[in-house]
C-alpha cells in the first residue's frame, strides 16, 4: 500500500456530502487513510474526489476494498471493456444518447442485495451540465412525524426491475441494452437499518419502488408521493457540479440520488460508475421496555 497521506473532509452542505482532498486514489490508500474514508462515508454518506485520474482498473480496485464489484445484474449498462466489465460506461456523444436516470432512485433497489455503494468517476463532461443531486434518507426518516415513523416501521414494499425495461424500450436508441421481462421484484423493508452504523433510513424511491406490500398501487401511491416530496426538499438535498476528474461515490444504503438531462448528444459525457456490493436490506428491532 502507499504511504499514508492526510486527508481533509470538508462538509458542503447542512444534509450530507463532504469534498476530501490529500489522497490519490490511483495508488492503494494504507489502511489509516482508508478508515479516514469510511469514516467521511459514514458521516457525510456523499464524498466527492476532485482532480482524479483513475483507469478501469484503478477504480475497481478502490471499489473492491468496500465490498465485490461486479457488472450491472441485469446487463443493462455495458463494462468499459472486457478485462473490467465491472466498470459501467455512461456515455452522450454525438451518434449516441445515455440513458436517462433524472428520477429519484437508489441503485438497482429491485434486487435481492442491493449496491451498498456506488462510484462515479467524470471523465469527460459538458461544462455548467449534468448535475447529480443526492438526498439523505436517514434525515427524511427522522423528519417524520413518530407516529409516522411508527407506521413505516411496520410496512414493507416492493422493488420491480421492470423500471429499468420500461426506460429502456422507451428509448430504444440509447446506450442501454433491452432486458428480459418477467425478472423478479423483491420485497424490503420501508425502513432499513444500516449494517454498520445501526442507524434507520426512508429506503423508497420514485423509480424502484411500485407499492407497498400487502396494498394496491393506487392505495399506495399517496403515500409514496408525500415520502418522496418530504425526502426531496431542498433543505435536504446537496446538488453536485461535476467537474472532470471528480470521483464521488455514495451510499445507497442511505440517500437516493437523481440525475439532471440538461444536455444532448452535442455536448459529450462519460462517466465510469462500480457499484460495491451489499447485504439484503433489514429492520432491527428495537428492544422494548420491560
Amino acid at each position: 500500500m502507499s504511504r499514508k497521506q492526510p486527508i481533509d473532509v470538508q462538509p458542503l452542505n447542512g444534509a450530507l456530502g463532504a469534498r476530501v482532498t490529500g489522497v490519490d486514489l490511483s495508488g492503494d490508500p494504507d489502511n489509516e487513510t482508508f478508515s479516514a474514508i469510511v469514516q467521511a462515508l459514514h458521516d457525510h454518506l456523499v464524498l466527492t474526489f476532485p482532480g482524479q485520474d483513475l483507469t478501469p482498473e484503478a477504480q475497481s480496485r478502490f471499489s473492491q476494498r468496500f465490498g465485490p464489484v461486479e457488472p450491472h445484474p441485469y446487463g443493462s449498462r455495458e463494462g468499459v471493456d472486457d478485462k473490467h466489465p465491472e466498470v459501467i460506461v455512461l456515455e452522450t456523444k454525438p451518434g449516441r444518447r445515455g440513458a436517462r436516470n433524472d428520477f429519484w432512485h437508489s441503485d438497482i433497489s429491485a434486487s435481492e442485495r442491493p449496491p451498498a455503494l456506488s462510484f462515479l468517476h467524470a471523465r469527460i463532461v459538458p461544462e455548467g451540465r449534468g448535475d447529480t443531486m443526492f438526498c439523505n434518507m436517514y434525515r427524511a426518516f427522522d423528519t417524520l412525524s413518530p407516529a409516522l415513523q411508527e407506521t413505516l416501521r411496520g410496512l414493507d414494499a416492493l422493488h420491480s426491475p421492470d423500471a429499468i425495461r420500461r426506460r429502456n424500450l422507451a428509448e430504444p436508441d440509447t446506450d442501454s441494452p433491452q432486458i428480459p421481462a418477467g425478472l423478479a421484484s423483491y420485497r424490503h423493508p420501508v425502513v432499513r437499518t444500516h449494517p454498520e452504523t445501526g442507524r434507520d433510513a426512508l429506503y423508497v424511491n420514485t423509480f424502484f419502488t411500485t407499492q407497498f406490500a400487502d396494498m394496491t398501487v393506487e392505495e399506495s401511491r399517496p403515500l409514496l408521493a408525500f415520502l418522496m416530496d418530504h425526502a426531496t426538499r431542498p433543505e435536504n438535498v446537496y446538488r453536485h457540479r461535476w467537474q472532470a476528474g471528480d470521483l464521488v461515490m455514495w451510499d445507497n444504503r442511505a440517500t437516493m440520488h437523481y440525475a439532471v438531462r440538461d444536455y444532448d448528444e452535442s455536448m459529450p459525457r462519460r462517466m465510469h460508475r462500480t457499484t460495491a456490493g451489499g447485504d439484503r436490506p433489514f429492520l432491527k428491532k428495537r428492544a422494548t421496555a420491560a
